[in-house]
């Protein structure tokens, strides 16, 4: 099973330690599109700080993100599983995970990020601040960007087995299952089963949730299918509509009463 997760705009400051190694991260084959926009970040923040707070969507009150930005090259790095904060990975709570349930969501979660494309949850990562939704002068849209580099990298990473999509459209933009892979997809909405509407909070949460719930018991469904199966038997209320058509995902909407 691999799981795809959006990350956070909150991030943890690491503190003091050993810098990035781009080399050393998950998914080789995104090396030189994570070395194209690292350069252009560090230079863009390096430089003129209004551009850069324009061109990074930045308030004033964020000012300091840019300054972090130029310093990333240098900046002490931590596992992406600390570095990422908010609703979903609060839900998560990787850190309180036993040892069984840690070494699987080793395995299966994968981050996507305007800045490294996507990485796991052990990869080293600096505190940063770079959606994909940004366009860099000299590369363009983020999105855009990552496509053909992920295009090859991800199949291979998706395996043989289920491709769990949790991502927010700005990232699913950056990669999407195709052929073969894209019948063993789910994407998963959370509605507030009263009002059938999406509220960004509870949905960021039960998504933090189920990915723990999950890995926690150690469920690893073969397939959409298989997956409906085993929410329902850890207790959600799910409807799962098929794909009509070849290449298209399946589409889960797991229903959940109260907001929180």
């Amino acid at each position: 099973m691999l799981v795809l997760l959006p990350p956070s705009e909150g991030k943890a400051n690491p503190g003091a330690g050993a810098p990035l190694k781009l080399e050393a991260l998950s998914l080789p084959g995104l090396s030189a599109a994570r070395e194209a926009v690292l350069g252009e970040l560090v230079e863009l923040c390096a430089g003129d700080e209004e551009k850069a707070r324009e061109v990074l969507g930045l308030s004033e009150g964020l000012r300091g993100e840019v300054a972090k930005n130029a310093g990333l090259p240098t900046a002490g790095a931590r596992p992406a599983g600390e570095i990422y904060t908010g609703v979903l990975y609060d839900a998560l709570g990787l850190a309180t995970l036993d040892a069984a349930a840690k070494k699987r969501a080793a395995r299966s979660l994968l981050v996507f990020s305007g800045l490294w494309g996507a990485v796991r949850v052990t990869d080293r990562i600096p505190s940063y601040r770079c959606s994909m939704g940004v366009k860099l002068p000299g590369l363009g849209a983020l999105g855009a960007h990552w496509r053909a580099p992920m295009a090859e990298v991800l199949p291979e990473a998706a395996g043989n087995g289920l491709v769990l999509d949790l991502r927010s459209a700005a990232y699913a933009a950056a990669w999407k299952p195709k052929g073969e892979v894209a019948g063993r997809t789910a994407t998963v909405r959370v509605l507030h089963a009263p009002t059938r509407k999406v509220v960004s909070h509870f949905n960021k949460a039960t998504k933090g949730r189920i990915v723990r719930s999950l890995v926690s018991v150690g469920v690893a469904p073969s397939g959409p299918a298989e997956l409906v199966e085993a929410l329902r038997d850890l207790g959600y209320e799910v409807e799962a509509q098929a794909p009509t058509k070849a290449g298209r995902a399946w589409a889960l909407d797991v229903l959940v009463n109260e907001i929180h």
